[in-house]
Parts: structure tokens; C-alpha cells; sequence
């Protein structure tokens, strides 16, 4: 049994995935920052299946923060999987975008990623054994109108994924990205109806969060030892 943290845990796609690695045999740790009570939700529901889940609060942006949690679970033993699945989007077109909008979602997807895996990272470098997995989005990819703090957020954790799985793979630590599209969730149903799905997408849906999860799943596992650096779209065939 590997100890596994999934930043952001509590919403549809980051509950999957502790789902998927609690399912084989992880004690995954679910963070949260204001939704403490969903990711509790999430741990008990693990726990009743027979599995091991515990809840971690702390605001990723928060450097501080992250350590005085992190730090003493990490101090004789090493969390080995990350996922680093927290972020946050706040639309508007590029003129008329705040400078609150532009800073408060590059700290949460960009300057998280640094501090929660630059806690861990050390630990899991002396194990020998990692899997680091950042969850990006097809925005990073093709570009969103009204999204560009957010496309940039996740284009600049797309090319650290890449540069740190070179740093790291002699360490057997791999590094990659996975790039949903249209997933279901509460935000999606919000942006996008049925027939606009149909419309953009070649498979005619949205993706399942447990789509993802599965993706993730394997990236997590033994048997994806040999891929690192690797940004994975899973978005129907959107690009």
C-alpha cells in the first residue's frame, strides 16, 4: 500500500480518482479548502468500502499553510502519489479581466503545484518511486476565449510537468498531465447544454469523472513506469 494526496478532492473529478485509488488498496489522503465537508463525505464513503482515506484542509496557495500540514505527515514516511487536481476558473475577456482574476487562478493552478509537490518531493526522490500526475485541461491546449488566465495557468503546468519529469525520471519518479475536455460536473452543466456537446464533441457527450479517474488510475500504477512528460488528452475527440 502506497500513500497517495489528491489536491481539490472534493469535487466531482478529484472524488473519482480518490475513488479509483482507494480501489486499489492507496491511503489516499483528500484534500479540501473550503469544502471540507464534501471531502469528508468522500473519505467515509472510502472507509465503508473497506478502504483508507483521511482528510487534509489547507489553501495550496498558502505556502505555510501546505508545510504545517504536509510536513509532519511526510517526516518518516513518504507520500509517493500526487495528483495535483486543485483549480480554480474565473472567466472574463481578456480587457475586461480583473487583475484579482488573472492572480487568483495562476496561484491556485500554477503556484499549488509548486508548493504542495516542492514539500513532498524530496521524501519521494529518497524512496526511489513516484507518480506525480497534474490535471490540466484542453484549454491549455487549443486556448479558450474568455479563459486566458486559465489556459495559461494550466499551459505553464503542462510545460513544468514536462521539465520536471526529466529531472526526476533517474529517481523512477514519473511526471505527467492529463487534459480533460467537456467533463460532467456542476460547472460543466453550467456552461454547456446537451446539444452544444453533441455539437463539439465527436463522441457526443461529455466525459465521465470516472473516465478520468481510470486515466489517472493507471498513470498512478506499476505498469506506467515507462511514460513521463507526457500531457494525456481525454476529451472525446474535441482536438
Amino acid at each position: 500500500m502506497k500513500r497517495a494526496l489528491v489536491t481539490g478532492g472534493s469535487g466531482a473529478i478529484g472524488a473519482a480518482i480518490c475513488r479509483s485509488l482507494a480501489a486499489d488498496g492507496h491511503h489516499v489522503f483528500i484534500h479540501a479548502n473550503k469544502r471540507r465537508e464534501e471531502a469528508q463525505a468522500v473519505a467515509d464513503a472510502i472507509i465503508a468500502q473497506g478502504g483508507r482515506a483521511d482528510v487534509l484542509v489547507f489553501d495550496v496557495t498558502d505556502a505555510d499553510a501546505v508545510a504545517a500540514v504536509l510536513q509532519p505527515l511526510i517526516d518518516n514516511e513518504p507520500i509517493q502519489i500526487l495528483v495535483n487536481n486543485a483549480g480554480i476558473h474565473d472567466d472574463a475577456v481578456f480587457p475586461g479581466m480583473r487583475a484579482e482574476q488573472w492572480h487568483r487562478v495562476i496561484d491556485v493552478s500554477l503556484n499549488g503545484f509548486f508548493h504542495v509537490t516542492h514539500t513532498l518531493m524530496m521524501p519521494m526522490i529518497r524512496s526511489r518511486w513516484g507518480r506525480i500526475i497534474n490535471v490540466s485541461s484542453v484549454a491549455a491546449l487549443t486556448g479558450n476565449r474568455g479563459q486566458v488566465n486559465y489556459s495559461a495557468a494550466k499551459g505553464a503546468l503542462n510545460s513544468a510537468t514536462k521539465s520536471l519529469a526529466q529531472e526526476v525520471a533517474s529517481r523512477g519518479i514519473t511526471v505527467n498531465a492529463v487534459a480533460p475536455g467537456i467533463i460532467e460536473s456542476d460547472m460543466s452543466k453550467g456552461a454547456f447544454d446537451a446539444q452544444t456537446i453533441a455539437q463539439m464533441v465527436p463522441m457526443k457527450r461529455a466525459g465521465k469523472p470516472e473516465e478520468v479517474a481510470e486515466l489517472i488510475r493507471f498513470l498512478a500504477s506499476p505498469q506506467a513506469a515507462y511514460i513521463t512528460g507526457q500531457i494525456i488528452s481525454i476529451n472525446g475527440g474535441l482536438v
